[in-house]
């Protein structure tokens, strides 16, 4: 495999380097609980944003992701080899999941990419890039990753009847064309694991909305605003100790307790009562080391700030010539 190309930053604010691995490849692999809490504690060392994504109203099982990932070589291999349709074809989607190999390869870039550089190949110091990553927020040209599989359950087409291509990408869903039989539609294909906005929202069950290729038809006749985006520059607040100690077990919990999360929130407050001074101390440690982050990175974001409104203004000043 050869070696990936140097990237800045992962999240494009500071340069990074990768920690040192916490178990061996055949450890996390073997043993889901291990691969948890390693996967957790890499994105909090690295101060990466990790959360369980939801595929057709369920979650991702990352474990056996990863472990289909690189039982096949790895990322880079796999997207070599193009097996990312063979990949997802062990998850069993619905038949009416657009796109699945995109997403599933979009979640490893963001969730399992670096930790496959550490637990895998051993990568040590500034972190990498993959040699193609994806063009998020633009038409795919791939093949295998604009299709889209439908089956339809009102008429008498036959699968094989039924293909399409997506003709763009936006935050919860696709603009697509499809064919059923001679017919052609277009329309606006909602992704099932991303809320539809009401004011979007199609009175009919249909899953596309027809549209005319240009801005998307507001449906109804309120029109609400839009939240301003969120600097992403800005630091991540800082958590707690109970917070890392909730994180730590609910993926524990959830690894030996599959189906009875709505008790996870009592069992895991019952298990910090029952704590030792020592132990709590331990988490509470924790909670202190990341304030003091949040309180510095803040400091920093801060002076940036400043600093670039002086420079505005400085600008500003010079162009009318005060």
């Amino acid at each position: 495999m050869s070696t990936p190309a140097r990237t800045k930053s992962w999240n494009g604010n500071v340069d990074k380097h990768y920690p040192p691995a916490l178990a061996t490849h055949d450890e996390v692999i073997s043993d889901p609980i291990v691969f948890w809490d390693t996967l957790r504690r890499f994105h909090f060392v690295m101060n990466t944003k990790f959360m369980i994504p939801v595929i057709g109203g369920k979650e991702l099982d990352l474990h056996v992701l990863y472990s289909e990932v690189t039982r096949r070589g790895g990322h880079e291999k796999v997207v070599a080899e193009k097996k990312w349709r063979e990949v997802g074809g062990i998850f069993k989607f619905s038949p009416t999941t657009t796109s699945a190999s995109f997403v599933l390869r979009k979640h490893y870039l963001s969730l399992l990419y670096h930790y496959e550089q550490v637990y895998l190949f051993g990568r040590q110091g500034p972190i990498c890039a993959p040699q193609a990553p994806l063009s998020f927020g633009s038409p795919t040209r791939d093949s295998e990753l604009a299709m889209v599989e439908y089956t339809p359950k009102t008429t008498s087409f036959s699968p094989a009847e039924v293909t399409g291509t997506i003709d763009g990408k936006f935050d919860c869903g696709y603009l697509v064309t499809v064919k059923l039989g001679s017919e052609v539609l277009r329309g606006v294909l909602y992704h099932p694991d991303q809320p539809v906005p009401s004011d979007l929202r199609p009175q009919s069950t249909n899953a596309i909305i027809p549209y005319t290729g240009g801005r998307q038809r507001h449906v109804g006749r309120r029109h609400r605003r839009r939240r301003r985006k969120a600097d992403p520059n800005h630091p991540k607040p800082n958590r707690s100790g109970y917070n890392f100690f909730f994180a730590e077990k609910h993926y524990k919990l959830k690894s030996l307790y599959p189906n009875r999360e709505r008790e996870f929130t009592k069992m895991i407050g019952e298990s910090w009562n029952k704590l030792s001074p020592e132990e709590r101390m331990v988490y509470q440690n924790i909670g202190l080391k990341d304030k003091e982050r949040y309180k510095r990175e803040l400091k920093e974001y801060k002076e940036k700030m400043r600093q670039a409104t002086a420079d505005i203004q400085a600008t500003n000043c010079s162009k009318r010539g005060e």
